[in-house]
């Protein structure tokens, strides 16, 4: 089953963004993720429409985050970007005769009514100003490293 990584592109997205001062291009943001520069436009659209972005035109122009990333949560992504339900998991019969069947479906659904609900609520407490903190945690951390390593220690 191939993932949905849209949410995972859009925070890796954002938080280069979060780092310059200028808004990026499609083309430099899909360096960033590896990918075309129309799946950053196409995506950067779900954003633009939740406010969350906005666009320039022009020699200067470009993608820029619009919103305060302590108010952007991981939850707000999932909702802008429409992603699907997280799990795959499914009837083998949505409309079953079976008495078995339906119990096992109404099992089924309470579960990950349930777990979806549970995701939802986490990522409704992560925003990305945490996210851009911990980056800046492990930036610092590497970039010790690297001198630890020049000066021989």
């Amino acid at each position: 089953m191939k993932r949905d990584s849209r949410l995972s592109s859009v925070l890796h997205a954002l938080l280069h963004m979060a780092e310059r001062d200028a808004p990026m291009t499609s083309e430099q943001l899909s360096r960033c993720l590896g990918t075309n520069p129309v799946v950053v436009r196409r995506t950067m659209g779900f954003l633009r429409r939740a406010g969350i972005v906005a666009s320039d035109r022009g020699q200067a122009g470009g993608w820029r985050i619009a919103a305060d990333l302590s108010a952007i949560t991981l939850r707000d992504l999932h909702v802008a970007l429409e992603e699907p339900g997280f799990f795959a998991i499914g009837h083998r019969n949505d409309t079953p005769d079976c008495l078995v069947e339906q119990s096992v479906n109404a099992a089924l659904d309470q579960t990950l009514a349930e777990a979806e609900a549970l995701l939802l609520r986490r990522m409704g407490e992560i925003t990305l100003a945490d996210l851009a903190k911990d980056f800046a945690t492990r930036f610092a951390a590497r970039r010790q490293q690297v001198e630890d390593w020049k000066n021989g220690a």
